[in-house]
């Protein structure tokens, strides 16, 4: 396992990270026993950065998390484990509306009782690094839950500060971090969706955050084992992911990078890992992880060579821009 900066905040983790939010509900039938394996055997082989959140099961992913670290503690390993997990906002629209008022959806109160659950169920005091789920670019020139995160943190209820980004607008926390509001952020960015690349990823370089990347796999079709008659369990989010044409369309995309790939040495998975960390901003990706063969599958990316300025250049063509006015998703 290869470790990289979090930003410039001092820590080194490990360049593949935990995606928990399978083990925690919302992708089809899932076993305590193999999300506990596959957490152990991720660790076991230099996993030192966890992300999970509130909404992941309601609060089922953190306590697995919690569960595993404790018994590893209690068995007397001498070992550093990064945890971030995320605070969603309080009932209403998601992502939040520009007319929705930053100190309602995340007021002092509200932060303080969620960090509070958040440290009950994961076994801390103290959350190594606390996101906000989700944003709205309304909310940058007064940016009031920072101003109690910090506070908090300077409490010491929590370490680190970061964001994730919201879906269609990632590009909003970009001011964030130019106004040093947040220490980390979480984006979406793989083969198909590149625009991160376009200002997002240097402007956190330049500033010292920390970039956990999500959506590596583009929940699953850039892993190439999906096919246009793919069916999903109705408590599988993709079945709503991949409504409509979206799965015909995104595997006719994905046969295009595949055949890219023909003579790399990577499948379709690797590629999708290592595009990903070629970019120097990036501190970690995050692949779902739900047993043990995707621990395995996945941390020993870490271990392959790096992907060539050649084929990052030809992958880069397969930037697919989704959004209505492209031709709808």
């Amino acid at each position: 396992m290869k470790f990289r900066p979090f930003g410039k905040h001092g820590f080194n983790c490990s360049e593949i990270g935990f995606g928990a939010w399978a083990i925690g509900g919302s992708w089809g039938a899932q076993a305590d026993a193999d999300s506990l394996a596959a957490l152990n055997r991720a660790l076991d082989l230099g996993v030192n950065f966890i992300d999970t959140a509130a909404g992941y099961g309601n609060g089922r992913s953190e306590r697995l998390i919690g569960q595993v670290l404790r018994e590893r503690a209690e068995a007397g390993r001498q070992e550093r484990v990064f945890v971030a997990t995320k605070t969603p906002p309080a009932p209403g629209n998601w992502p939040p509306s520009p007319y929705d008022l930053a100190e309602e959806r995340y007021s002092e109160d509200y932060l303080r009782k969620d960090i509070a659950e958040r440290c009950a169920n994961l076994g801390t005091d103290k959350i190594d690094l606390l996101q906000l789920h989700t944003w709205t670019r309304a909310w940058n020139r007064n940016p009031t839950p920072f101003k109690v995160l910090r506070q908090l943190q300077s409490e010491g209820k929590v370490g680190l500060i970061g964001i994730s980004t919201p879906e269609h607008d990632q590009n909003s926390v970009i001011d964030l971090m130019r106004g040093g509001w947040v220490d980390s952020v979480q984006v979406i960015y793989n083969i198909f969706e590149q625009e991160p690349a376009a200002e997002l990823l240097d402007v956190a370089k330049e500033c010292g955050v920390g970039i956990i990347v999500r959506v590596a796999f583009d929940e699953g079709v850039l892993t190439g084992k999906f096919t246009k008659d793919t069916k999903f369990a109705a408590d599988d989010f993709r079945s709503n992911y991949f409504a409509g044409d979206r799965l015909t369309r995104a595997v006719n995309r994905a046969e295009g990078v595949r055949k890219e790939l023909d003579g790399s040495g990577y499948t379709m998975a690797q590629a999708a890992l290592k595009f990903v960390l070629a970019h120097p901003a990036v501190s970690t990706v995050i692949p779902g992880i739900r047993n043990v063969a995707q621990a395995e599958a996945n941390c020993g990316v870490s271990d392959l060579p790096d992907m060539s300025p050649e084929l990052l250049k030809r992958l880069q063509k397969h930037n697919w821009r989704r959004a209505f006015w492209y031709n709808g998703k």
